[in-house]
């Protein structure tokens, strides 16, 4: 049986794993501009508020692994970060983004609440051990090379250095060209490690390089890998979230539209519901 996963303090008002309710790791991919930026956190924030779900903010600074050389990347580390700080201030949430070379991880730590490192770099060691070294938490992504069973490896790199907040987010696997399946077993076999584990339900929909030079998607799905990974006992859900998915810089064919965003979290929240009661009576 999985073992109840660690409680992490994010900051003052965010808490997770633990006794702590289900939390959303969402946002537009990548960061289009400080307005924009702002004006999702917002959003997003509302309705985690009068859901009473915890929220953080994720957005990228650069996305280093897009698949054309002319694919937007993102405002780059020193904007990027001042624009996410920002985002800290005025919107009062905790902000996500990630890391993609050692020299990043100093400056960025002095930003961000989860230092995330990619699904493609899950195996970086020394990326992980620089990024373990600033005692934030890390939200280690699992890359859709790698079985369930190999991010122990990966856990106990972070763990060498002393840091025990660490966050597993599910994404999905490669399965043949073009094409990404999810195995829900991957929940409760990273559950048993005593972390909190996430379903990446919109990363899990991604058909990566589809569109020849960009990857396609099929966004429907996300709510179903949603309620799936929840259902499975995830702690947490990761979704890209965007006002005009077609307009988004990146990912545009798995972000979720905003609109959606309200039913799907009370959806979630029902079922979660549903779940921690069916849990109590076997006790």
């Amino acid at each position: 049986m999985p073992t109840d996963a660690k409680e992490i303090v994010i900051n003052s008002k965010v808490k997770i794993g633990g006794a702590n309710p289900f939390f959303l790791i969402g946002g537009p991919c990548v960061i289009e501009s400080q307005k924009h930026a702002l004006f999702m956190a917002k959003e997003i924030n509302k309705i985690c508020r009068d859901l009473q779900v915890s929220f953080i903010f994720k957005s990228s600074y650069d996305k280093a692994n897009r698949s054309s050389i002319s694919s937007y990347r993102g405002p780059g580390l020193e904007k990027g970060l001042e624009i996410l700080s920002l985002v800290k201030k005025e919107v009062d949430v905790p902000v996500l983004s990630d890391v993609h070379e050692t020299s990043q991880v100093e400056k960025a730590a002095q930003v961000l609440d989860v230092i995330q490192i990619p699904a493609f770099l899950c195996r970086q060691t020394d990326l992980i051990i620089e990024a373990a070294r600033t005692r934030k938490p890390l939200n280690l992504k699992k890359g859709q090379f790698l079985s369930p069973y190999e991010m122990k490896n990966q856990v106990e790199k972070v763990l060498s250095q002393g840091n025990e907040k660490i966050i597993l987010t599910e994404r999905g696997a490669s399965f043949g060209y073009n094409n990404l399946v999810l195995d829900i077993r991957s929940i409760p076999i990273m559950k048993k490690w005593g972390f909190p584990v996430v379903i990446d339900a919109s990363h899990s929909v991604q058909r990566p390089g589809g569109e020849g030079s960009a990857s396609g998607g099929e966004p429907e799905f996300i709510p179903y890998l949603a309620k799936a990974g929840i259902a499975a006992g995830a702690d947490g859900v990761f979704i890209e979230i965007h006002d005009n998915p077609l307009e988004a810089f990146s990912d545009k064919y798995n972000s979720l539209k905003i609109k959606e965003l309200r039913g799907l979290l009370a959806s979630l929240l029902r079922l979660k519901k549903a779940q921690d009661t069916d849990d109590n009576l076997k006790l």
